[in-house]
């Protein structure tokens, strides 16, 4: 019996996908149900798992490593987001101007983020070496002080961290450029007709215009910061003395320097529970300074 065109496209549709299906299944359905599994089990990965219910939950509140990690991913996050933004922004708006030379500057501010994070972190290491780093050198060329010593120092190490983590906010610039193409060139003309100064502009027709990519940049800033791992688990590994012990890393040596999966599921999942909190009440609050242009018309 021939089939109809409708059915050989469905048989089609469903042959095309299958791989990818399979790939999710496989590589991401599958681990993400044996994590949630393996969170209620004590599991070192050579002896079967032994069902532990709640245990390891209760043990997070016990846990004083997994408070200091939450507690120095959080600061991290709260410094590091809203700078971000505010430099990624500054950057773009000097880079949506037309003059020469103007895309050497484009590719040189993302150039940055196609950078391996391994190498990212030695290249930073290096340049907060307190002996012999090119930033020392700088400060005491200019102030004659020593200069701090950077990843080596409790109170020094995260304010380093973030200084690296501005180094790739390339890729967030090129978003907001984007961004600033897409306003209409006719409202800043209106406005400087009606006298509006440069602020003014900028206040009352761009960031309000942009709202919607700063939210977007808001929300997978936040979730990036959360999840960062690379280049901290290379220039500190949390030292000294946990001060740079965020989150991640901290999930990585539980499961791969402790093999306790099980407990390291469970933070995995804890995780995922924050992260998602976290961006349903940014959901929540973009209602009150979220501006979407299709809304303004209507």
């Amino acid at each position: 019996m021939q089939l109809s065109i409708r059915r050989r496209e469905e048989l089609w549709f469903y042959t095309l996908i299958s791989p990818w299906v399979l790939g999710f299944l496989a590589f991401t359905a599958g681990p993400l149900l044996a994590s949630l599994f393996f969170s209620f089990t004590r599991y070192d990965v050579v002896s079967p798992p032994i069902w532990t219910g709640l245990q390891n939950y209760a043990r997070l509140l016990e846990d004083d490593l997994f408070l200091q990690a939450l507690k120095v991913t959080t600061l991290y996050t709260i410094i590091t987001v809203p700078l971000g933004i505010v430099v990624s922004l500054g950057l773009a708006l000097l880079l949506n101007r037309d003059v020469p030379g103007i895309r050497f500057f484009r590719t040189a501010i993302y150039l940055p983020t196609v950078t391996s994070g391994v190498a990212l972190a030695l290249l930073w290491m290096w340049l907060f070496n307190p002996e012999f780093g090119l930033i020392n050198y700088g400060v005491a060329a200019l102030t004659g002080w020593r200069g701090p010593l950077w990843l080596q120092s409790e109170t020094w190490v995260l304010p380093a961290l973030v200084l690296m983590a501005l180094w790739g906010v390339g890729g967030t610039v090129v978003i907001y450029l984007a961004g600033l193409q897409g306003i209409p060139t006719e409202l800043y003309e209106a406005a400087e007709l009606d006298g509006a100064t440069g602020v003014t502009r900028l206040w009352s027709i761009t960031l309000p215009l942009l709202s919607p990519v700063i939210f977007f940049t808001t929300i997978t800033g936040m979730i990036g910061t959360f999840q960062v791992f690379t280049t901290i688990k290379v220039a500190t590994n949390g030292g000294p003395n946990y001060a740079s012990l965020v989150y991640v890393v901290y999930l990585y040596n539980v499961a791969f320097r402790d093999f306790q999966m099980g407990y390291a599921s469970a933070l995995a999942w804890v995780l995922f529970i924050i992260v998602l909190l976290l961006t349903l009440l940014a959901f929540r609050s973009s209602a009150s300074w979220v501006h979407y242009e299709d809304e303004e018309r209507r």
